[in-house]
């Protein structure tokens, strides 16, 4: 079982490469220019992660917002960036879908302060703390 696995693990490069070169021939677009597109927007889209990953994590660390949101957004376009620069149409058909997957969208993180509790910020002064129930 586990050299079918490798099988396909090391049969999916190649046939990745001749899909695109069959594609670059229907297109009439150089093969080496699909490559060279595509693994750049692999690496400029890794090094804007690199960039967003460490701003992400220091406000999930301060609680601005869930550390979990940003680990799964910087870890689905990391992947999507290994993708790209992998050579072949097929696994850049893949980071593009991977990329366009609406995860984690919604409503943004809003922590409470400790101050909602006791009806602090609506009106009242610091000094009342009067519990809201």
């Amino acid at each position: 079982m586990r050299f079918i696995v490798m099988l396909i693990v090391l049969a999916f490069p190649v046939l990745d490469v001749l899909a695109t070169v069959r594609f670059a021939r229907w297109t009439g677009i150089p093969t080496l220019a699909w490559f060279i597109a595509s693994a750049a927007a692999g690496m400029l889209l890794l090094r804007h992660e690199r960039i967003g990953f460490r701003a992400r994590t220091l406000a999930g660390l301060r609680g601005d917002e869930p550390l979990m949101r940003g680990l799964l957004d910087s870890g689905r376009k990391v992947l999507a960036a290994v993708l790209l620069i992998l050579p072949g149409i097929v696994s850049d058909l893949l980071a593009l879908v991977l990329l366009l997957l609406p995860i984690n969208v919604g409503a943004r993180f809003a922590p409470v302060g400790i101050g909602a509790a006791y009806g602090v910020g609506n009106g009242d002064s610091l000094d009342e703390y009067r519990r809201v129930d």
